[in-house]
């Protein structure tokens, strides 16, 4: 009997994984995915047209990255419906208005009028009774001096080169997000109770609070 089995989860479920920079967020979709015998979705980077020109000139290009980001996701939501489900989805759509655009909009890289045009588009495509929403939204935390000790052990010189300042507005943003978040049910996970590097065989443990997660409010799927 593999995992899936095991714990009941059933074959065409779609969890998404979240979280801040450097927690785990590819590392925890991929065990998933190997366990439980599930597709995976990864966010697309390359060919993102606006992403170099954005980190150009921020308040020109924030609004148009924003929705190209959300018509991505849009339809890569979809595409996993359309298959049926079975997927492990790296990063939400939730996360762009929730944190992102608002961080654009608070800073002034984002004009009113930009940010006013973009949630009432957010909202009219993925706020509404219509929407594939994910059956479980993982979402993965620990304390900011964590998150920033992994962000530095990966070594990405992009974000070597970011002040800690800006992750720890980014760890604060997360968190208030999160906790208003309820567009579907919430697995919480400390980063600090699994190592899935160094020691994969606790995929398990996650892949069974999963399952009791996801039986416990299958009612709302219904």
């Amino acid at each position: 009997m593999n995992l899936r089995e095991k714990y009941n989860i059933p074959a065409n479920a779609v969890i998404t994984i979240a979280g801040t920079v450097g927690v785990g967020k590819s590392t925890m979709t991929k065990a998933l995915s190997q366990s439980l015998n599930f597709r995976t979705s990864y966010e697309k980077v390359d060919t993102n047209p606006y992403l170099d020109k954005f980190y150009d000139d921020f308040e020109k290009w924030s609004f148009h990255l924003q929705v190209y980001f959300l018509a991505e996701r849009f339809k890569e939501q979809k595409r996993i419906f359309e298959y049926g489900g079975g997927f492990i989805q790296d990063r939400s759509i939730y996360e762009d208005t929730g944190i992102f655009a608002k961080m654009h909009y608070d800073k002034g890289t984002m004009t009113p009028t930009d940010y006013e045009t973009y949630t009432n588009l957010f909202d009219a495509m993925v706020m509404t009774p219509y929407f594939p929403h994910p059956d479980l939204l993982v979402y993965l935390e620990g304390p900011i001096d964590d998150v920033i000790g992994r962000i530095h052990e990966r070594g990405r010189e992009m974000e070597q080169q970011t002040p800690h300042s800006y992750w720890e507005e980014m760890h604060g943003r997360y968190e208030d997000w999160i906790n208003n978040f309820n567009a579907c049910p919430v697995l919480r996970i400390d980063i600090n109770d699994y190592d899935l590097m160094k020691n994969p065989a606790q995929v398990e443990d996650v892949v069974a609070r999963i399952g009791y997660m996801l039986e416990q409010t299958s009612h709302l799927r219904k």
